[in-house]
């Protein structure tokens, strides 16, 4: 027994054939004609042909039809235009139709085949509003808003440009998931638009970037005060299904033709002070001026070369001893990374790494600092010895989703102990990420590996996060080392630190050490360990078998 299904029909729609005399009366009409028109066949016949034709066109089209028939125009023969048509009941629509004249027994005549263009029309108005608008939020697409932008600066229209980015959603979209994250990009595209009024053209560009147009405005003080109400809407939580989701926003501002005569270059100024909005913090807005381009400039050129060198093997790793100050022994080394630069010299990281800030090339860098590290320790660690390793991550490698598998994969694949190594994080960047940095960190512990906080106390951390966090280390920053013998707020601090640390069970290092005095002060507060030029000075991985070999024979003395 054969299953019943439903065929779609393949075949085409009947074709519409109409002809008219020279005065453009109907003669001949089918009945496929008389379907799409919505007719009957009497109503048709003897008709003008204007009946189809929209009132605003007919004038045009019977000039048109009597120069035809006095052959003042080419013959018409297999052309085919696609006009405006109307039916019995006022409907407009479009059609294609194909005009063909010839003389007949009663003179000039004329035929045409018609074909209903209505799915073909909607379906490239579909295409079209494919490619202009952003399919998540119906916001205009890079593309379009481009255009726009480049269509009032061509006709001599100041504009302003303003770019925004959320701070805040990659962690919606990591803690709620894709759905919520884009449930909430469709909440900022109908919150924009709504604040800022029919005037301002509003766009998603990608992600989490919007961008707003604002045509006719090259007043600075105007574009501060739109600026302004922007980041106010996003003081406002976002309540979406049930959850109550804090957005912020950093925005870029720029303002045509003054800080580009062309869309791209006007957008990219924006750009650049998008970028030093959220350099400075995010949750502020930044007006771009030239000094941002040149700077932008000098990070792309130092990132080029940054990339060379890496290629080249021009990046090295130092290595400072880090040592027991009750017994001058050497308990591990922090990793610090130098560029030997083939025309400056050799650069500490200063120099070079704030141009790394948010680039993808910290991955490369940072991956390849912690090769090196583990490779280090493989090689230190080889006659039975224990040292660690401290290494200082970038914020972006520390964020990657796939982190901790790396670190599990080098640490296996150089075959040391996992405590030899010990990750390096400051405090702002474990913090930024409250929770997210939590299940890092606790899947670094569970490999095994050492958790220092570097730089305590200079960034935003509460006593309390070290209760919280699964650290291992922490690190008080030579800022508060070097006036503790003559400043008793930072001694005060000092000793706090160090006793607060050892009833958390945690090491504790002073960073900074160079004289005697300092040493002393932290041996009577209970400072377990230190680092610093007092010490020694960051070696060369062929230094540091030296290094120790002197030590240990000093220390047997």
């Amino acid at each position: 027994m054969k299953s019943k299904t439903s065929r779609v029909s393949l075949r085409k729609p009947p074709t519409s054939l109409i002809s008219v005399d020279r005065h453009g009366h109907i003669e001949f009409v089918n009945r496929a004609a008389c379907l799409l028109f919505g007719y009957t066949k009497e109503e048709m016949l003897g008709r003008p042909i204007t009946i189809i034709v929209p009132e605003r066109m007919r004038s045009a089209h019977m000039a048109g039809l009597a120069r035809a028939a006095y052959g003042e125009t080419p013959n018409l023969g297999g052309k085919s235009v696609e006009v405006p048509a109307v039916k019995k009941d006022g409907t407009e629509f479009p059609i294609e139709i194909t005009l063909s004249v010839w003389r007949g027994h009663n003179g000039f005549c004329a035929g045409a085949i018609i074909k209903d263009i209505s799915e073909r029309r909607e379906r490239d108005n579909r295409l079209m509003r494919l490619a202009s608008q952003d399919t998540l939020t119906g916001l205009h697409n890079r593309h379009q808003f481009l255009n726009e932008v480049g269509g009032r600066l061509s006709s001599g229209e100041s504009a302003t440009v303003i770019l925004i980015d959320l701070d805040g959603f990659k962690e919606v979209n990591d803690t709620h998931g894709h759905a919520t994250g884009d449930a909430l990009l469709q909440a900022v595209g109908v919150r924009l638009p709504c604040l800022l009024g029919s005037g301002a053209i509003v766009s998603r560009l990608g992600g989490d970037e919007f961008a707003v147009l604002l045509p006719g405005i090259g007043d600075p003080l105007k574009a501060h005060e739109e600026a302004d109400r922007i980041l106010d809407a996003f003081g406002k939580p976002f309540q979406l299904g049930g959850l109550v989701l804090d957005l912020g926003a950093s925005i870029g501002v720029a303002i045509g033709p003054a800080h580009g005569g062309e869309a791209d270059e006007l957008v990219a100024s924006a750009d650049f002070a998008l970028y030093r909005a959220k350099d400075t913090g995010g949750g502020c807005w930044r007006l771009f001026d030239h000094s941002m381009r040149s700077e932008a400039q000098a990070r792309r050129e130092m990132r080029d070369a940054l990339r060379r060198g890496l290629g080249n093997g021009e990046l090295q790793l130092y290595y400072q001893p880090q040592l027991r100050l009750a017994t001058q022994q050497v308990i591990g080394f922090e990793a610090l990374i130098r560029w030997h630069h083939p025309e400056r010299g050799v650069l500490a990281p200063g120099a070079f790494l704030p141009a790394l800030e948010r680039s993808a090339l910290a991955l490369e860098i940072g991956s390849w600092t912690l090769d090196e590290a583990c490779r280090m320790a493989a090689v230190v660690n080889g006659r039975g010895h224990r040292y660690k390793i401290g290494v200082n991550l970038f914020p972006t490698q520390f964020r990657a989703l796939n982190f901790p598998d790396r670190v599990a994969e080098v640490v296996t694949r150089h075959d040391i102990p996992p405590e030899c190594l010990e990750l390096e994080v400051t405090e702002d960047v474990a913090l930024a990420d409250d929770e997210r940095s939590m299940r890092t960190l606790e899947r670094l512990r569970e490999i095994g590996v050492g958790i220092a906080f570097d730089d305590f106390g200079t960034g935003f951390a509460s006593l309390s996060s070290l209760q919280r966090f699964p650290l291992t280390t922490l690190k008080i920053d030579r800022g508060f080392i070097r006036d503790i013998v003559t400043k008793p707020s930072d001694a005060a601090i000092v000793k706090a630190l160090v006793a607060m640390s050892r009833d958390l069970g945690l090491e504790t290092i002073a960073e900074g050490i160079e004289t005697v005095e300092q040493e002393v002060a932290l041996k009577t507060m209970g400072c377990p360990a230190g680092q610093g030029y007092r010490y020694a000075r960051p070696m060369r991985e062929a230094d540091v078998g030296t290094y120790l070999f002197g030590l240990k024979h000093a220390l047997e003395a």
